[in-house]
């Protein structure tokens, strides 16, 4: 466009000096119009320089196509710019929102972990307060025992030196009184009169002895099996203390009517602090128990839950964990012989004793056999007691008590009766209530019972043995 301007201002400048101009309109060779100005110079009469002309003009159509291009491209590139800006005005518009949802997330994040670690900071605060409590429970409990060690010594000591006073003492030689009467002369087993008086004192017929009393009624099974009822209960004798926290509570046990390969020593224990309780050591003889020193671990099919098992006639009693199943496990060839739930009896935590673990099924034995313990709520708490068939574990007669199960804090059966203790924490609990069977009546007791470590968490009566097996605050005693 600028060469053509340059012509049309040519022309005007010739056509200002009286000079005629010619003008001519005619297509090219691409069939478009072109238009053609011709002035006459005044001077000369050729044009040497045409070509010249001709040139400047090309050039002239090449620095406007140039230019044209030129234009183009800037114009290319300000629409890349543009779109450029646009673009990044956009992201600038969108960024900060995005930076600080972003900044939102992991501040959040942040958060939770921290709250996890005072979480966690707290729990070990806890436990390790707890283990600090324990240790300084533990050595006052070892300053105890020193000093019941100390006064056992003395005490056996005095024993001892009034057994040999007994022994050195006699009786006085037999002499004439002035009444005629004659004092008691020492002992002499090799005397024959006095083996024929005790001869005539015990010939008597054994028939009169099974079939009578003292009364001279005639004897009950439970007066033949040397049954009667529970009036004391000794000091406690520990024989181990637990090493770890697993052996906090738990249940040990020897069984009253042993079978083949066991023996009266045989005894088991089982730590049911945990979720999954499956393992039962066993020791072959006392030694081992009291040293820690285990024959044999059972590991059971089955988990067992709270600190109701029983070993019975060579098998273990237990409940199933988290069901009302009890399982009859034969420990010499590690089977399962007979399950079976109790009718409506509650467990985990339903109806427990009073200090918890899941306690809501309790096995016993006593003299007549087998028993479970535990509550309905049909029976609205109070305890229940069924006598349980040893093989098939079917139940053969029920008792409803009229005492609350979870009002005592636990309990064990001698005699057909049932006894409860009134505290599972106190050092200087009772016996509070007992209910007998055969009368199907209850009644309140006043008996002292000891628990010098407290917190405890099973009491089992053993026939064989007269005694009663307690696990209270790591320790086993009798």
């Amino acid at each position: 466009m600028p060469a053509v301007q340059l012509l049309l201002l040519a022309c005007l400048a010739w056509g200002g000096g009286s000079r005629t101009a010619q003008l001519w309109k005619a297509d090219d060779r691409s069939s478009r119009c072109q238009y053609t100005f011709s002035v006459a110079s005044p001077h000369e009469s050729s044009c040497p320089e045409s070509g010249q002309t001709m040139l400047a003009i090309q050039d002239l159509q090449r620095d406007s196509s140039t230019q044209h291009a030129d234009l183009e491209a800037t114009k290319a590139r300000l629409s890349s710019l543009e779109s450029l800006l646009q673009r990044l005005t956009r992201d600038q518009s969108a960024g900060p929102q995005d930076t600080e949802e972003g900044m939102q997330r992991e501040l959040g994040t942040l958060r939770r972990e921290r709250d996890q670690l005072e979480s966690q900071t707290r729990e070990l605060e806890t436990a390790y307060s707890n283990l600090l409590r324990d240790k300084s429970t533990l050595e006052e409990e070892k300053r105890q025992l020193g000093q019941e060690n100390e006064d056992l010594a003395r005490r056996l000591e005095s024993s001892r030196q009034e057994v040999a006073r007994l022994r050195k003492s006699q009786c006085p030689q037999a002499q004439d009184t002035p009444q005629g009467s004659r004092e008691v002369s020492k002992w002499n087993l090799e005397n024959l009169d006095f083996q024929e008086l005790k001869s005539e004192l015990t010939e008597v017929p054994a028939s009169q002895i099974l079939k009578e009393s003292p009364s001279g009624h005639p004897r009950s099974k439970e007066e033949d099996m040397g049954c009667g009822e529970l009036v004391w209960v000794g000091e406690p004798v520990t024989l181990r203390t637990a090493e770890a926290i697993t052996g906090k509570y738990g249940v040990w046990m020897r069984d009253p009517k042993p079978t083949y390969p066991y023996t009266q020593e045989t005894t088991w224990r089982v730590d049911t602090v945990g979720t999954d309780i499956r393992q039962v050591f066993e020791y072959d003889h006392i030694s081992q128990f009291v040293q820690g020193y285990p024959s044999k671990v059972h590991v059971l099919p089955r988990p067992l839950e709270s600190t109701g098992a029983m070993a019975y006639g060579g098998s273990l009693y237990f409940q199933r964990s988290g069901s009302r199943t009890v399982i009859k496990y034969e420990l010499n060839t590690e089977t399962v012989k007979a399950e079976k739930d109790i009718p409506g009896a509650g467990y985990h935590g339903q109806f427990p004793y009073s200090w918890g673990g899941y306690t809501d099924i309790d096995l016993a034995v006593d003299e007549t056999g087998l028993w479970v313990i535990y509550s309905t709520k049909a029976a609205k708490g109070a305890i229940v007691l069924s006598k349980l068939n040893p093989e098939n574990l079917e139940l053969e007669q029920s008792w409803e008590t009229n005492i609350h199960k979870q009002s005592v804090a636990n309990a064990f059966i001698i005699c057909g009766t049932l006894y409860t203790v009134s505290s599972y924490s106190s050092a200087d609990t009772m016996g509070n209530f007992a209910y007998d069977t055969g009368m199907g009546s209850s009644k309140a007791l006043t008996i002292p019972f000891k628990n010098h470590y407290k917190y405890s968490s099973v009491i089992d009566y053993n026939p064989l043995e007269k005694k009663l097996f307690a696990w209270p605050n790591f320790n086993m005693v009798t």
